[in-house]
């Protein structure tokens, strides 16, 4: 009997021996083989701790308002799967990945497959046959051995680099940069958003051949004073470029993505297109329209009417940071209200130490997963840190509630601490 996409999606998340989550090239990259997945349009590669979604948002507008037909993947996804793989911005339809899943699933024959590893052939194989002009492809854990990565990237991104995931990419800095750096391709362009740019990232970018460009060095950012930004691409000699290539982008508008690490996103995702514009040739109307076109949800997204509402899915202390940083940019709010859990797996200690000033009360409940954190664990960690005005409900959806009954049109409610938790609010929200 054919599979609905949920029957595909339940089976997949059980079906593999090693569950969700298995790194290495070896079996995906024969399937992929089987299939002929080659793709022959230009493909963008997006790795990074946090941004590669931002960036990925800002490509595919660009390149949809260019006029270029754009397969981007991304993930996870909030609310469907959909969202994962999309064309021209729109999910693709339940028919459209069915029918890659049955391609996938006639090919792999004896190998076994994850889940994301299912998810990222299936883009490919779409994207092939819509025919699309450029390819952007978000990496989900990593990068050297992630699914993604058995594509060759034409432009690879790494857009930041720290600590998340350690019991897969390390416990340094510069081991995670070095398997972020895994994306990079002998020959072709690598881009970096970080300056100082990890040692370990420069070193494997070298040690292949692959032109490197620099934050700060070959490319920048100047901010104007009339909300408006200029891009400037500079790329240094031996990188591959003409000698004398430059090219400022100017009066450009203020992203519509919250945030003023937006802007660097922006940047990154702008080399890129310089990277390729002999290719894709992308005109200054058409960045201008894709800058405010962009759409990320749930990363610092503020929502229509009073009290303030943020839904922001930074689970690791990098994303903290630029969340404690949004916040004392915003107006003074009377009450400030966390509605707040994260999963076991995660550096609750470290996330809370850095935005634990930003609050006033915490409304908190568990995340119903294997790898969510019980209500006592969360309250017991809130403790540790010095936390004790705090709230206890069994669900998301029930503390959100409750701290939408309790707040005044001048309080602020932050739902923030993994992309499950800001999930659970999106569905009560879309449920009216």
């Amino acid at each position: 009997m054919n599979k609905t996409l949920a029957q595909w999606l339940s089976h997949l998340e059980t079906s593999h021996s090693n569950g969700l989550i298995d790194m290495g090239l070896e079996r995906v990259g024969e399937v992929k083989k089987r299939m002929g997945l080659d793709p022959s349009c230009p493909l963008i590669t997006v790795a990074g701790t946090n941004g590669k979604g931002s960036v990925c948002s800002f490509l595919t507008q660009i390149y949809t308002q260019a006029g270029f037909k754009t397969g981007t993947l991304t993930s996870p996804h909030l609310l469907k799967f959909n969202e994962r793989i999309a064309v021209n911005s729109q999910p693709v339809s339940d028919e459209a990945i069915v029918a890659a899943f049955e391609r996938i699933e006639a090919a792999r024959g004896e190998i076994s497959l994850t889940y994301f590893e299912f998810n990222t052939l299936a883009a490919v194989d779409v994207f092939i046959r819509e025919q699309v002009d450029v390819m952007i492809l978000e990496v989900g854990l990593g990068g050297r051995l992630d699914a993604v990565n058995v594509f060759d990237a034409d432009v690879a991104v790494v857009t930041s680099v720290d600590l998340d995931h350690q019991s897969y990419l390390g416990d340094t800095v510069e081991q995670v940069a070095f398997e972020k750096a895994g994306v990079f391709r002998s020959g072709k362009p690598a881009i970096c958003g970080q300056n100082p740019p990890p040692q370990s990232l420069v070193k494997h970018a070298a040690a292949i051949g692959a032109p490197l460009l620099l934050s700060g060095e070959d490319f920048a950012y100047s901010k104007l004073e009339n909300q408006q930004w200029s891009f400037h691409f500079h790329p240094r000699q031996g990188l591959g470029f003409d000698t004398d290539y430059r090219r400022n982008r100017n009066a450009l508008p203020i992203p519509a993505l919250r945030g003023n690490y937006q802007i660097q996103n922006a940047a990154c995702a702008l080399s890129a297109i310089e990277c390729l514009y002999l290719i894709l040739p992308v005109d200054l109307g058409a960045i201008k329209r894709g800058l405010l076109l962009a759409a990320n949800p749930g990363r610092f997204q503020v929502l229509p009417g009073r009290p303030l509402t943020v839904l922001d899915v930074g689970h690791n202390p990098h994303a903290a940071r630029a969340l404690r940083q949004n916040l004392m940019a915003l107006p003074f709010a009377e009450n400030r209200i966390a509605v707040f859990s994260m999963l076991s797996d995660k550096d609750i200690d470290g996330v809370l130490e850095i935005v634990k000033d930003q609050f006033d009360s915490w409304y908190i409940a568990p995340l119903d997963m294997p790898r969510g954190m019980d209500v006592d664990a969360l309250r017991k960690k809130l403790h540790t840190q010095g936390i004790e005005q705090i709230e206890e409900y069994p669900h998301i959806a029930d503390a959100y509630r409750a701290a939408l009954a309790g707040a005044s049109e001048n309080d602020r409610i932050i739902v923030f601490g993994s992309f499950h938790t800001v999930a659970e609010v999106m569905d009560l929200l879309q449920q009216g």
